[in-house]
């Protein structure tokens, strides 16, 4: 077969290729959609994932199917994720605990740089620091000043191990040197529970979850761990603002598919999802759960999740961190 003939057949074929991915493009959704999520119902990440699947199931007239399967800091969806069919008819998501995880587990069960394929982010936030009543504790630096008196004595709840609620209370124990305890729950409603029940004394929890119990005094919130104050209680300061410059830990929740799902096809969900988030109808339902709609394109959200990835796994590291 000469060059030509060879160089012929090679254009035709990718040519086919890209014609046969924009078809699946513009097919998609042909069936039903499965939306994984790593954390149980009711949850931050849950009650998010199903207002904005809501709203792209309209605007493309489909059905998602909400599959919760919570555990191992929200892995077990991930692994599942990572075996599934790269259709566009499986997706996932997820926290930012997706680009944290992977510093604290020695195994898993996937590949995050290899088997996954990055979609886009949904939106951002930050953490609010709450404390339980019981304790005489009205400021940060109160707190700081009581858990120095009480080393080894204060517990802490966090949504599971190695998610951005973790996380963010060891860095505020190693940024303030005191020593703490930490109990991981299976999401974030049992973990509130305990923190209502007094059975842990503080917890860098997701804003929309917690701000209903501040406000009945069932919890004391001291700061946010964001740039700025939040939406629902602007009067609540910052943990720069508390005399802790520097420390901001924001949160973000994004969309995955399978590695391997063809390009059009994540630029298809891509711009469903962004013209979700950012519609007169869902946009001030996200801030009202103090959260910022995003939805970068699919490439700089690759490259966002790869330097979240190195930053946090570098935390853990650095913290000597593990968790099986």
């Amino acid at each position: 077969m000469s060059s030509i003939v060879k160089f012929a057949a090679l254009s035709v074929a990718a040519t086919l290729a890209a014609a046969c991915a924009v078809c699946h493009a513009q097919a998609w959704p042909s069936k039903p959609i499965r939306m994984l999520v790593g954390f149980p119902p009711g949850g931050p990440t849950d009650v998010i994932a199903r207002l904005v699947s809501e709203k792209v199931a309209a605007q493309v007239g489909g059905r998602f199917v909400i599959d919760n399967r919570p555990g191992a800091a929200g892995n077990i969806a991930v692994e599942i994720l990572a075996k599934a069919n790269p259709d566009g008819h499986t997706l996932l998501y997820s926290s930012n605990a997706i680009a944290l995880s992977p510093g604290l587990y020695a195994k898993l069960g996937y590949d995050p740089l290899k088997d996954l394929a990055p979609v886009t982010e949904i939106g951002s936030g930050c953490l609010i620091f709450v404390v339980h009543p019981s304790l005489p504790a009205t400021s940060v630096q109160e707190f700081i000043d009581y858990a120095k008196a009480r080393p080894g004595q204060l517990n802490y709840a966090s949504s599971g191990t190695g998610t951005s609620t973790h996380l963010a209370s060891v860095l505020f124990s190693q940024r303030t040197g005191i020593q703490t305890q930490h109990i991981p729950y299976k999401g974030t409603a049992p973990s509130l529970v305990d923190m209502i029940a007094g059975r842990t004394q503080f917890l860098m929890g997701a804003v929309n979850t917690a701000v209903p119990h501040v406000r009945d005094g069932r919890l004391r919130a001291l700061a946010v761990t964001g740039a700025k104050r939040v939406q629902s209680l602007p009067e609540l300061r910052t943990l720069e603002e508390s005399g802790l410059p520097g420390f901001i830990v924001t949160t973000w929740q994004g969309l995955f598919a399978p590695a391997g799902t063809p390009a059009a096809v994540l630029a298809r969900i891509n711009v469903e999802f962004a013209k979700a988030v950012h519609s007169p109808e869902l946009k001030p339902r996200l801030e009202q759960q103090d959260m910022q709609p995003t939805a970068p394109g699919v490439s700089a959200f690759a490259a966002m999740y790869r330097a979240e990835l190195v930053k946090w796994t570098k935390v853990a590291r650095d913290a000597g961190l593990k968790a099986e």
